[in-house]
């Protein structure tokens, strides 16, 4: 039935009220949230300390907090660094040793960045904006000898608070295929540091590239741990953790208790870097030294390896600071006593796509697809490393009494002049040199082989540990590694 004309009238002064509420509301809104912006300047002199807290006061109110910074880049002689500067935030709370009022690190990666109660950019962590006096967090990576001029931008926008978002983390066990050998990555970097994927895109990048497990390693922030929605849907478990980026030297915490941080403001001749490791370890990570002997500025691992549970020996594409890792970490072996020695493992340290995620990759034997059993196996170094999924390992020692060895393992004879059989296969690296190395150094090589047998003594060798090397690019030096594995303990 056609509506009268009272009541299309009718109808239509109802509209008109209702479009009226809203925009009086949507007015009242907008009223209610006004900008007010801070400018703060400064100069950083060269020698200036490792990190700098510019004074920020918060006042009631704030609904977001938005910071940018710029600073100058003078030219400099050759041969003398310039200016480079990172920037953090610390809240209310404090900037004390810990990170208690940690909120948020981006390093050289961003100008600008925002925090609200349910949202913050990648790198930064979202929560109440409690007013206070807040601290601008810089850190002078390089000064030019000019000095080091910034201008720091705060806006604070007013208004009601948003709704916090409860924080979801990855599952710590996904379904796997029992004891087996798993890949993983646990070096790698996204957009909550200076990596250019986002996690879901990198989730994609590694089930493609054949991964099992990956870990988070951003630097100096924990802001990526409630990032990885949906890693387990695409069976990959994500072990949360961070890249403690001194400046004398990067360290992982490997699969660390989800919302773990672990701060970074120290160097070697402080003696801090004890305190945490143990927190790392109390969180129930493991603590390793990431790319030991890099050449960038603060980059080489000068911590020692007392506090470490493994080493990253291979880092990305191999390049003769990894050879040197290598060379290092054997000597550690063969220094070795009693069950005291340090795994080495292998991670792409992906940042962009020229980098390539699982190359390389660690592969481990572990009981189940879970924190707890990945964890354990590296600690307990059954794993070797692989330049990618195609290539796969199989090295095991026997005696004639039956006793047996794999990676990581520790074959305990009886008599040290008993004989032992070594047998090593490989997979996927056709054309290689394999080789064995022991405490004595080279022992045996098999050019372009895919297997070999090789019979020794515990007394003539503590250990072997077996290497599949590309041919020789530039003899003497061996080629590039396509795998190398963990030793097989001989000795009692």
């Amino acid at each position: 039935m056609a509506l009268s004309r009272r009541a299309l009238l009718a109808q239509a002064t109802a509209a008109a009220v209702a479009a009226s509420s809203t925009g009086t509301a949507a007015a009242a809104a907008a009223a209610e949230t006004t900008t007010t912006t801070t400018t703060l300047h400064g100069t950083v002199p060269p020698g200036a300390p490792d990190f700098v807290y510019v004074p920020l006061d918060v006042p009631s109110g704030v609904r977001e907090l938005r910071v940018s910074y710029r600073y100058d880049k003078p030219p400099t002689p050759p041969g003398t660094p310039g200016n480079a500067l990172d920037i953090g935030l610390f809240d209310q709370r404090g900037t004390a040793l810990g990170g208690r009022g940690f909120r948020g690190w981006s390093g050289g990666a961003r100008s600008e960045f925002f925090l609200r109660a349910d949202e913050a950019t990648p790198g930064y962590l979202p929560g109440p904006l409690e007013p206070g006096r807040w601290y601008v967090a810089l850190g002078p990576y390089t000064v030019a000898p000019q000095g080091l001029s910034y201008e720091i931008t705060a806006e604070f926008v007013h208004g009601e608070p948003a709704t916090p978002v409860p924080a979801v983390h990855p599952p710590e066990r996904i379904a796997g295929r029992g004891r087996a050998w798993y890949r993983g990555d646990c070096h790698v970097h996204s957009v909550h540091s200076d990596g250019r994927r986002t996690p879901a895109e990198i989730i994609g990048l590694a089930r493609a590239a054949g991964l099992d497990f990956l870990g988070t390693s951003e630097h100096n922030t924990h802001s990526s741990h409630t990032a990885w929605g949906g890693a387990a849907e695409q069976g990959l478990l994500v072990l949360t953790g961070e890249e403690i980026t001194t400046r004398t030297g990067h360290v992982l915490a490997v699969g660390t208790d989800p919302g773990t941080f672990v701060d970074w403001r120290y160097r070697s001749r402080d003696g801090r870097f004890e305190r945490f490791a143990r927190a790392v370890r109390q969180a129930g990570g493991l603590v390793v030294p990431a790319h030991p002997h890099a050449t960038c500025i603060g980059c080489a691992w000068k911590f020692g390896f007392g506090e470490a549970d493994a080493v990253e020996v291979w880092n990305g594409a191999w390049t003769p600071d990894d050879e040197v890792s290598l060379a290092s970490w054997d000597a550690t072996l063969r220094g070795a006593r009693g069950e005291r020695w340090l795994p080495a493992l292998a991670h792409s340290d992906y940042h962009r796509d020229s980098d390539r995620i699982g190359g390389p990759q660690t592969v481990v034997l572990a009981d189940d697809l879970s924190r707890t059993a990945i964890l354990a196996g590296l600690r307990a170094g059954r794993a070797y490393a692989a330049e990618s999924s195609a290539v796969s390992v199989e090295f095991t020692a026997v005696t004639a009494r039956g006793a047996h060895a794999g990676i990581g393992e520790r074959l305990r004879p009886t008599d040290p002049a008993a004989e032992v059989l070594v047998r090593l296969s490989v997979t996927g690296a056709e054309g290689c040199d394999l080789r064995l190395v022991t405490d004595q150094g080279l022992a045996f090589t098999a050019p372009g082989a895919t297997s070999l047998e090789w019979r020794t003594t515990p007394a003539r060798a503590a250990y072997v540990r077996a290497e599949v090397r590309h041919p020789a690019q530039a003899p003497p030096l061996p080629g590039p590694p396509a795998a190398f594995t963990n030793p097989i303990w001989l000795d009692a």
